[in-house]
This record gives structure tokens, C-alpha cells and sequence, in this order.
């Protein structure tokens, strides 16, 4: 049995990635590949997050969720990427037993609260298009905060309630994952001790969390795209689609890359396949985001140049 101890998980150490180790020397250009995505996340967001603070034009509630959008994909890229970064230059790519459940916390986290928080950036497009006489008063800056808030507390209750049940799991050898990253589903297939209390609670937070927020999206847009329609002048149709444009953008890669990654058939997939699809939602979603809002959305565009611009020292000069 080795140092896996078949009757009690608390005798876990460690556990094993398996994923990206059929390249073995391909190892060095993974690092590089995915260094630049994360640097280029780090980079996108944080400027996204600046503008929206130092842009008098930005200080509205859309740019608010925007901002802690931003927020959130660095967290969400941050659960991941680092472990798998140095796991790049070890022979046995390992994570703790407690690593693991903690990657386990901060990835539903994020994945949770991120869900939560593209329903409310639908609200509130659907409000500004819909109902613009009273935007003020349903979006003011106390609701906005609340939205924000209870993303993350259905995110946190949502991870909290997984973690703690995936902690009383026996695992059962060997201790590997077919993956890069810990998450409940490869947890659940390790163990064998009973899963079905785990199954249920994932099932009921796919409703809850994850379809219930996807569907209100779906409507929202429904009735946005209703209302934009029955604009008589095909400028103003333009103006009002386009506002929304980026958020509609985004909310498709995240749920289209989200459905495929745990909805598609466990059989018949090479590991391979299964860390390409997991890298497309894990980590190239938060890198396209901060991309999608500053090539569709003018203010941002605009915001984010002459943001650049005061940073370069060709800038200062000319200012």
C-alpha cells in the first residue's frame, strides 16, 4: 500500500496530477505558455479594476460589477495556476492532502460566486434597457453592493458545504488525479467510502448555483433583446445592444466552456482532451474577459488608453 493507507484518510499525505505527463519533455514550454496567460490576466484585470476606479466616465454600477468581475478571475486563475506552474519543474507533480481540499474551497468559491455574479450583471442590463426611468433606484449603490456581497456568500456557502463533505471521504488507492487541479468529481471517484450524500449536494448546487443563475441570464437577454427590437431607430438599437454586447460575450464562453468541461460523457475522452477542456474554463476564461470588454466596449477602450498613456513615460511628456 505504500504511503497510501487504505482504511483511514486521515493517513492521505499527498496527492498525484496526472495531467500534462504525457509531455514529458514538453514541460518547459507548458511553463512558458501558461506564465504568459497568467501574467497576461494579472496584467488585464488589474487594468480593468484601475480604469474602473480612476475613470470618472467608469463610475457606474455596470462598471462596479465589471470591476469585481476582474477581481474575481484573478482569485479564480490564482487557485490553480501557481500549483501547476512549479508542478511544471517536479518530477512527481504532488499537492497535499489539506493543498488539495483547499484548492477544492477557492476554485467553487470563485466558480460559485462567478455564476451568482453574470446573473446580477444581466439584472442589470436588463434594468438599464428596460426599465431606465428607474435605474437609479433599483440599481443604486446599496443594491449594488448587496448583489456583490451575496455573490460571494452563495459562493462561499456553496464551497464551504462541498469541502466539508469531501473531507469526510475515505479515498481509496491510488492516489492520482487525471488532472492538473483538485475538484469534487475526481475527489468523489478516489473514494470508497459512500458518495451519495456528496452526489446529491452536487446535483442541488448545479440547480441552485449553476442553472438557476444561467437561466435567469437566458430570460434577462430574452427581454432585453425584446426591448431593443421595439427601438424604433437602428442607431439607437445599435447603442443599446452594445452596451450589453461584452457581458453577453462573456456569460456564453463561461457557461459554453463551463457545460462542456462537466456536462460532456466521462467515457471516451483521452486525458489529453480532458485538460484541454479544463484549461479553456479554468484558465483561458478569466484571460478573455478583460479582452472581450476592452475590444467591445468603447468606455473601457477609451479608459484603458488614456490609462496607459499617463503610465508611459511618452505620455508624462506630452501631458
Amino acid at each position: 500500500m505504500n504511503e497510501f493507507k487504505m482504511n483511514n484518510q486521515t493517513d492521505v499525505t499527498e496527492l498525484v496530477f496526472l495531467g500534462f505527463s504525457n509531455h514529458p519533455n514538453l514541460q518547459g514550454l507548458f511553463f512558458l505558455i501558461f506564465l504568459i496567460i497568467y501574467l497576461t490576466t494579472l496584467m488585464g484585470n488589474t487594468l480593468i479594476i484601475t480604469a474602473t476606479k480612476v475613470s470618472p466616465a467608469l463610475q457606474t454600477p455596470m462598471y462596479y460589477f465589471l470591476s469585481n468581475l476582474s477581481f474575481l478571475d484573478i482569485c479564480y486563475i490564482s487557485t490553480t495556476l501557481p500549483v501547476m506552474l512549479v508542478n511544471f519543474f517536479r518530477e512527481k507533480k504532488t499537492i497535499s492532502y489539506n493543498g488539495c481540499l483547499s484548492q477544492i474551497f477557492f476554485f467553487v468559491t470563485c466558480a460559485g460566486t462567478e455564476c451568482v455574479l453574470l446573473a446580477a450583471m444581466a439584472y442589470d442590463r436588463y434594468v438599464a434597457i428596460c426599465r431606465p426611468l428607474r435605474y437609479p433606484i433599483l440599481m443604486s449603490v446599496r443594491v449594488c453592493v448587496c448583489l456583490v456581497i451575496g455573490s460571494w456568500l452563495c459562493g462561499l456557502v456553496n464551497s464551504l458545504t462541498h469541502t466539508v463533505l469531501a473531507a469526510t471521504l475515505t479515498l481509496c488507492g491510488p492516489n492520482q488525479i487525471s488532472h492538473f487541479l483538485c475538484d469534487i468529481p475526481l475527489l468523489l471517484k478516489l473514494s470508497c467510502s459512500d458518495t451519495s450524500v456528496n452526489e446529491y449536494v452536487l446535483h442541488v448546487a448545479s440547480a441552485t448555483i449553476g442553472l438557476s443563475p444561467c437561466l435567469y441570464t437566458a430570460v434577462s437577454y430574452l427581454l432585453i433583446i425584446s426591448a431593443i427590437l421595439r427601438i424604433p431607430s437602428a442607431q439607437g438599437r445599435r447603442k443599446a445592444f452594445s452596451t450589453c454586447a461584452s457581458h453577453l460575450t462573456v456569460v456564453v464562453v463561461f457557461y459554453g466552456t463551463s457545460n462542456f468541461n462537466y456536462d460532456r460523457p466521462s467515457e471516451g475522452y483521452s486525458l489529453d482532451m480532458d485538460i484541454l477542456v479544463s484549461v479553456l474554463f479554468c484558465v483561458t476564461t478569466p484571460m478573455l474577459n478583460p479582452i472581450i470588454y476592452s475590444l467591445r466596449n468603447k468606455e473601457v477602450k477609451g479608459a484603458l488608453k488614456k490609462l496607459v498613456g499617463e503610465c508611459t513615460p511618452s505620455g508624462n511628456i506630452s501631458a
